[in-house]
């Protein structure tokens, strides 16, 4: 482990266009050290063949898709920094993103993961003001909304996976993703449930604002995303014996922090996944 270093974990697979995007956007807008750590899950475009030209990158090529979960757990675990970053490959970060969600992170000694808001996120983390034509304009929004929103941000019941970043001891703590969330949704609400339950707060930064394609793996809200989301949902409410139907979870929505009440205590066996 390497004290100030950051890994930024990326899954990829196929829309080389969108992972071009997000790569540029990081190291156009990022000031402080990291890592690259790329995971792609079978990809038949050129994908392999671009990030292998990304500097200072470390790329693990699946020959079939492993899914989120398991993609994830194995860039965290070659990962050599002190901090993780997990973050979609259809995102557009901000000038300042990953030192702002570090501040949050010092300045909240409570908080195990920080994320940011965005335009394509769970309500809790959404703006909705946000009009994207331009680089330009979506820099622009992005600090002005910094300065709006200076040094505010609040306690959510749960994160999105989209933009989540951490200290490497809450993995050593609660251990990876759940794998059995194949191959996506869900995997983020149980790794923040867990991590709440070992003690950890979550914080939401006001002032880091992150574009999101949103699905742009999945390929949109087609028939199969809305099917696997709904069979993870099942595999959720099983696992943490949530009283809803898996349609209920799935399109209401439950409280994470019901769950943390009830569990009450932090069961190693229970609560932690290895890597």
């Amino acid at each position: 482990m390497t004290d100030g270093l950051t890994s930024i974990v990326v899954l990829t697979k196929d829309r080389l266009d969108l992972t071009k995007r997000c790569v540029e956007s990081v190291i156009r807008n990022t000031e402080i050290s990291f890592e690259w750590i790329f995971v792609d899950n079978a990809s038949k475009d050129n994908t392999i063949e671009y990030l292998q030209t990304v500097e200072n990158a470390k790329v693990i090529q699946n020959s079939e898709n492993k899914g989120f979960a398991a993609g994830c757990n194995q860039g965290m675990a070659v990962a050599k920094g002190k901090y993780i970053v997990l973050l979609n490959n259809d995102t557009i970060v901000t000038p300042g993103w990953l030192s702002n969600l570090h501040k949050w992170l010092k300045k909240i000694p409570s908080a195990g993961i920080v994320g940011p808001v965005s335009n394509v996120v769970a309500p809790i983390q959404r703006v909705n003001d946000f009009v994207y034509q331009s680089l330009e304009e979506l820099n622009a929004y992005a600090e002005k909304r910094a300065e709006l929103f200076k040094d505010k941000g609040f306690y959510p019941h749960r994160l999105t996976g989209l933009c989540m970043l951490f200290p490497v001891e809450l993995v050593n703590r609660i251990g990876g993703m759940d794998e059995r969330f194949f191959p996506g949704n869900y995997e983020d609400d149980d790794f923040c449930i867990r991590a709440r339950i070992s003690g950890y707060t979550l914080w939401v930064a006001q002032d880091v604002f992150i574009y999101h394609e949103g699905h742009g793996t999945f390929g949109g809200r087609d028939i199969s995303y809305k099917l696997s989301s709904l069979q993870n949902a099942e595999k959720f409410r099983q696992k943490w014996s949530i009283g809803q139907s898996a349609f209920e979870i799935d399109q209401l929505g439950y409280n994470p922090s019901d769950i943390v009440a009830r569990e009450m205590h932090f069961i190693p066996s229970r609560h932690v996944e290895k890597i």
